[in-house]
């Protein structure tokens, strides 16, 4: 059996990210949600912490940064009026960064993501965020297919455990393991920190 291989290899594709100079840095669903209660997510501080310190070079570096934030509707749990639904404050928009609001996990369907980058010139996106398996995955597959060259930091994501088919638990470690290595197979640079992109 030969060793395990990536098809980004294959097909002759970067595997190191370009600088995060050359790109614009999406931040998904960075909401009060996922740190407590029902969504509360394995590893959410951390991340969170990591989103912070990518968001400040980021902001230093002078590139785009475009949040985005769901929204399941008033008493939701991704509820935008509510404190529930806003996005923590240790990585909240400042003025001149676009805020996008959506209601499907890619978050390129039904909102003007698309229309922002192109204003910008991007051809680099950083997607950083939540959930792994959900949005970060479907938004990166997503810019994949509209020809963007994505990078993910792995430590600016995390997930929560899953119900298994035929009965047990996906725990959130393997399911975050899994995810990336899904998305670094074809659809994105993965790395594991966000050091790892350079300035």
């Amino acid at each position: 059996m030969s060793a395990p291989f990536l098809l980004r290899q294959l097909a002759g594709k970067p595997m190191t990210p370009p600088s995060l100079a050359e790109s614009a840095l999406i931040l998904i669903d960075a909401q009060n949600t996922y740190r407590s209660g029902t969504m509360a997510l394995t590893g959410i501080e951390p991340a969170l912490d990591a989103c912070a310190r990518l968001l400040a070079r980021a902001r230093r570096l002078g590139v785009p940064v475009i949040h985005v934030q769901h929204d399941s509707g008033p008493g939701s749990l991704f509820d935008i009026r509510a404190g529930i639904g806003a996005i923590a404050d240790t990585v909240a928009p400042v003025d001149g960064e676009p805020l996008v609001v959506k209601r499907l996990p890619n978050a390129f369907v039904g909102t003007e993501l698309e229309a922002v980058l192109k204003e910008k010139g991007v051809k680099n996106l950083v997607i950083a965020g939540f959930m792994t398996h959900n949005c970060v995955n479907s938004t990166a597959r997503g810019a994949y297919s509209l020809g963007y060259g994505v990078t993910v930091p792995a430590d600016c994501t995390a997930t929560r455990s899953l119900p298994a088919l035929g009965g047990g638990v996906v725990s959130a470690e393997a399911l975050q393991t899994s995810v990336l290595a899904t998305l670094a197979d074809v659809f994105a640079i993965v790395v594991a920190t966000e050091e790892a992109i350079p300035d």
